[in-house]
């Protein structure tokens, strides 16, 4: 599960299906600085207190940035906008969002690039340091 995270976009994406009709079903969507999270999302809520405020269930699904490669595939067409997102493993995830604002593809991408580069910069200097502490060396 996701920790608590600063919510950088918020908003409804139409995921398309994995099954033989390849459907597009309605997500509540959440992205945050560790991934996208995936809410099932019923118009007017579910009765009997089944679902969250807003119409949407609970249970979220999780696609974390670290699992990810890239989005792409970007189409326009008739006011709206058709992306991927690739998993590391080769899993292809397709979107599609109405063209007002900020395209959620380019929130998507961005944000992965932050988490890329801030991973980098870890792994740059843990093996920075790990090379130190193994010759010896200050780092004055």
């Amino acid at each position: 599960m996701m920790n608590p995270q600063k919510v950088m976009k918020e908003g409804i994406l139409e995921k398309r299906s994995n099954g033989l009709l390849q459907l597009w079903k309605t997500k509540r969507c959440v992205l945050t600085e560790d991934g996208l999270r995936l809410y099932e999302w019923r118009r007017g809520g579910a009765p009997g207190g089944g679902s969250a405020p807003g119409g949407c269930s609970r249970k979220a699904k999780e696609l974390r940035f670290e699992r990810m490669a890239t989005v792409d595939c970007v189409e326009h067409k008739r006011g709206l906008i058709y992306f991927t997102v690739v998993m590391n493993e080769g899993k292809e995830i397709d979107f599609r969002c109405e063209q007002d604002g900020t395209a959620w593809n380019a929130e998507i991408a961005l944000a992965l690039v932050r988490f890329k580069n801030v991973l980098a910069v870890q792994t740059g200097r843990n093996r920075h340091l790990s090379q130190l502490g193994s010759t010896g060396e200050d780092e004055s």
